[in-house]
């Protein structure tokens, strides 16, 4: 299984839920390789191995490098990680003449996925050709949405990119849900953008995560939640997450 962590909006909580979704799933004793497919490197940096030499997502990319000489074992047991660098931003642009350049993720990662229960694909802020790689790869998607007005604007170009990938590039791909993140109860915007979002989009998950400065100070000490601090009140709503998202995959598999 192969999911998304997608939305073209930044600081949205992508890298955020896709590391602690990651880290949350391989605790419960699962093999989880977590693709840092953003040039920013926040997903490599949030798991302490920003300072890390050697080939990363890019030359799997762009040099058909294989996905398995390039995977690096985490500080948490059971995840392991393709790094990213800087030099992935030339990939949108290197792989424009390259015949098929949407497909490069997908068969890159065919060749590692029998040895991993689950793959997550940390996506750009974008809807690139770097983010279409990752929807044609993956089986699912998850769309962080922060609990602020603007976050609701450009879900609907989001969603149409969705069905033109299931149209034309990836038949499986479907949206598996919509995750309420940096979650304020005090304030109304919050709770009216949780509404909201609800309304429009019934498979919103159930699991709500909270706007935490424990969330904010782990990716500086290199952990997820789980092992920076698994008392908080966000560690907790990931592991909530991670309990929707267990039993979806088992009645996926069922």
């Amino acid at each position: 299984m192969i999911v998304a962590v997608a939305n073209q909006k930044g600081g949205v909580g992508k890298t955020t839920t896709a590391i602690n979704l990651g880290a949350c799933l391989a605790n419960r004793g699962l093999r989880v390789l977590l693709v840092d497919a953003d040039p920013q490197g926040n997903a490599t940096a949030g798991l302490g191995l920003d300072d890390r030499t050697g080939d990363s997502v890019y030359e799997v990319l762009v040099d058909g490098v294989a996905a398995s000489s390039v995977a690096v074992a985490t500080c948490q047991d059971g995840l392991w990680l393709l790094p990213s660098t800087a030099d992935l931003a030339g990939a949108e642009v290197e792989l424009v003449p390259v015949a098929e350049r949407e497909y490069r993720l997908r068969e890159a990662l065919a060749g590692v996925t029998a040895s991993y229960d689950l793959v997550i694909i940390d996506c750009p802020p974008s809807l690139g050709l770097i983010t279409v790689n990752a929807l044609t790869a993956a089986d699912v998607v998850i769309v962080p949405v922060q609990c602020e007005y603007l976050a609701l604007q450009g879900l609907g170009r989001l969603v149409e990119t969705l069905d033109l990938v299931r149209q034309n590039l990836n038949g499986k791909l479907r949206l598996q849900g919509l995750l309420l993140t940096m979650y304020d109860g005090r304030t109304n915007l919050s709770r009216q953008v949780a509404e909201e979002v609800r309304s429009h989009f019934p498979n919103t998950f159930r699991a709500v995560i909270p706007r935490s400065v424990r969330v904010s100070e782990a990716p500086s000490h290199g952990l997820p939640m789980l092992a920076y601090d698994r008392s908080s009140r966000a560690a907790k709503a990931y592991e909530a997450l991670t309990d929707e998202v267990m039993a979806a995959l088992c009645k996926r598999s069922a």
